[in-house]
């Protein structure tokens, strides 16, 4: 049983990530636009994030808590929000290929995150380390501050998790009832579907496309916050690993037939499966090296399968908008 709660709670803050990039690009891709710059975006996220925590915590020698908290989540999301932004202006008003732009941000947010948070350790004096630990501590602290120390296994699989794990869950189903059931919403699904309609209308076309990708990086860049307060106990870390679960997050949004509601499910899902080859032998299955490496794939495995399902059944409700990823030309209207 203990080995079963350490692998769900290693997997619901790592999905809690995947989650952060998937409602991200769901309501950009609600607009029409292909972002594939989300892994640069979750990275630039949890860079500004870490980088606001660690620099506040050494400027003072009493950090305030509320301080502590919004500082990297503001950081955060300004640096995702702003990635967005930078992708709205290249494919909204230069009419720039969305797949080539969306490509080029995920490079230049990972090479602009890697140098800073590489930079930030140097300077910080630590031997190839640096980390945030006062605001990790409170962004990790438990809902109800006796899952540290009980028995109750109910407790620790769903209350032994900081404010922010519950947050996004929120987040998740508010941005689902914005979509289906507010006029922001039907317009923006409008934009998505058919610009030309929706501009004939009377909506702003450009300002729901630049709306929706802003606020899509800017949640996106939350995910990285996340990855690297939570998940990584405040400490930046060089690798590759938040591009990963970038990528992971533009496949659950298909996996999830682009509604918010599941995500909730589908990252925890995708969390499990990709640290399966790690917990393996709670369920007593002792994997290879390559065993390993074959079951890390399973997440996206699961999304094709999502697709030939989703081709075969042709229902339009889990089908991608229908301008997804085509410039809006208005002109040609």
């Amino acid at each position: 049983m203990e080995g079963f709660i350490t692998w769900w709670q290693g997997a619901i803050v790592f999905g809690t990530v995947i989650m952060c990039g998937a409602l991200g690009e769901i309501l950009t891709q609600k607009s029409g636009h292909l972002n594939l710059g989300v892994p640069g975006e979750v990275y630039l996220g949890g860079f500004a994030g870490f980088a606001g925590a660690f620099l506040y915590e050494n400027s003072t020698t009493n950090p305030n808590t509320f301080l502590l908290i919004i500082i990297p989540i503001l950081c955060a999301i300004l640096a995702a929000g702003l990635a967005g932004l930078v992708y709205s202006f290249f494919t909204v008003t230069l009419k720039a290929n969305q797949n080539v732009t969306g490509l080029a941000l995920t490079y230049i947010g990972v090479g602009i995150g890697s140098f800073g948070g590489q930079y930030i350790t140097a300077k910080s004096g630590s031997t190839g380390y640096a980390r945030a630990q006062i605001t990790s501590d409170v962004f990790t602290e438990s809902i109800h501050h006796l899952t540290g120390s009980s028995d109750n296994w109910f407790l620790r699989l769903f209350f032994s998790f900081g404010f922010m794990i519950y947050l996004v869950i929120i987040l998740a189903v508010v941005l689902h009832v914005v979509l289906k059931k507010t006029r922001v919403g039907l317009n923006l699904r409008a934009v998505g579907e058919s610009p030309a309609t929706a501009d004939a209308a009377g909506i702003n076309v450009s300002l729901y496309k630049y709306v929706a990708t802003i606020v899509g990086g800017a949640i996106a860049g939350i995910g990285g916050l996340v990855y690297i307060i939570i998940y990584n106990n405040g400490g930046w870390s060089t690798t590759n690993s938040i591009e990963t679960l970038g990528w992971l997050a533009v496949a659950l949004v298909i996996f999830a037939t682009w509604k918010p509601a599941n995500t909730i499910w589908g990252s925890y899902l995708f969390a499990f499966l990709f640290w399966f080859y790690a917990n393996a032998n709670v369920v007593g299955i002792n994997l290879s090296v390559t065993q390993a490496d074959l079951v890390q794939a399973l997440p996206y495995f699961a999304t094709i399968v999502v697709l030939i399902i989703i081709a075969l059944r042709k229902k339009k409700e889990n089908q991608p908008p229908a301008s997804l990823g085509v410039n809006y030309f208005r002109e040609e209207r």
